[in-house]
């Protein structure tokens, strides 16, 4: 293949790809777990703010009222205190660092493939339809296997100081036994149709802005902080970051709305912290006119404020400790190796 198309995709042992996008993940999780339970609060509540009415509704009784980021997060630290903002962080956690060694693996092997399949037939590459691909083909992948983690994560942050599951244990345990294996997957056609372009979407944005604002954040730094400060710093990866995961966050939203929505569907809805979670269970098409219909056009974009300012943190530090800690790994064996090699 002519041409990189990116360090990110062909850079590293399978291993040391595995490493840093576990590590990768980890970090990102962390650090943005309190916007993302606001977001997923905010997500599930279908109620319209502009209802006079609203405080009078039978079917909201007890349940909170959400006017934006950070009232919600106010109000969850008044009611449910500072743990309240890292519920379901342990399967989050799993999640995510499952999901980013998936993602990145998954990324470097279907570039690779994509190289192989270019010199094997003598066909033109075109760097940015490979770079989707290879995206859409990653957050495919990395969906489908770690979804059974999402699905718990949302539903542990959909409750309130009632609890519906005392552990992870316990609600692995009662999904089985009430809902059974298809109980875990909830919601997974949304995800898959979200994740395809999202994921090309980003990585594409990614791979194409990363050497322009590289460049524009060297000259940007050379200017403040010096030349010697300004190589090697990954400010031009971060920044690629965080615009490409606005633009393509912002087109899928409405399908990870959906997602959440259909992930606390079961037995169990009407326990959540929002007591009206409408019932969907007739495919996303239905669900998407159902929330358009009662909720209008802003019910489809409910928590995306929230959304873009976690997204963007989220897959900056993601993209950069990625970087930095394949770097290091690569550095080490190298390093390693030319040990062994005096030795002898």
């Amino acid at each position: 293949m002519s041409g990189k198309i990116g360090r990110l995709q062909d850079e590293g042992s399978r291993m040391q790809v595995v490493i840093a996008g576990g590590m990768a993940g980890l970090i990102a999780r962390f650090i943005v777990a309190p916007l993302d339970v606001v977001k997923i609060r905010l997500q599930l509540q279908s109620h319209s703010l502009s209802d006079p009415l609203l405080l009078s509704r039978q079917d909201i009784r007890g349940g909170p009222i959400y006017k934006g980021t950070l009232s919600t997060m106010r109000h969850i630290l008044a009611h449910e205190g500072v743990t309240g903002l890292w519920k379901g962080n342990v399967p989050a956690e799993l999640l995510y660092v499952c999901y980013s060694a998936a993602q990145f693996t998954a990324y470097r092997a279907a570039s690779l493939g994509l190289q192989n399949f270019h010199a094997a037939t003598g066909l033109t590459p075109h760097p940015h339809v490979d770079t989707f691909v290879a995206g859409a083909s990653a957050g495919a992948a990395a969906t489908a296997a770690t979804y059974p983690l999402d699905l718990l994560r949302t539903r542990f942050v959909a409750q309130g100081t009632d609890r519906v599951y005392s552990n992870l244990r316990a609600a692995v345990r009662d999904i089985a036994r009430d809902e059974g294996m298809q109980g875990f997957f909830r919601g997974l056609g949304p995800a898959l149709l979200q994740i395809a372009p999202y994921m090309g979407s980003f990585f594409a944005c990614y791979e194409s802005l990363k050497p322009v604002m590289g460049h524009v954040a060297e000259r940007l730094l050379d200017t403040t902080v010096g030349a010697s400060a300004a190589v090697g710093t990954g400010a031009g990866s971060a920044a690629a970051g965080v615009v490409a995961a606005v633009m393509a966050k912002t087109f899928v939203f409405p399908l990870d709305l959906v997602r959440k929505r259909i992930q606390v569907q079961g037995p169990t809805r009407s326990r959540y912290i929002h007591k009206n979670i409408p019932v969907y269970n007739s495919g996303v098409v239905r669900a998407l006119q159902t929330i358009l219909r009662t909720e209008g056009v802003r019910g489809l974009y409910r928590g995306l404020i929230v959304s873009l300012v976690k997204a963007a943190p989220a897959n900056a530090i993601t993209v950069w400790t990625y970087e930095r800690v394949l770097n290091l790994l690569i550095r080490m064996d190298e390093s390693n190796t030319a040990s062994v090699n005096a030795r002898f």
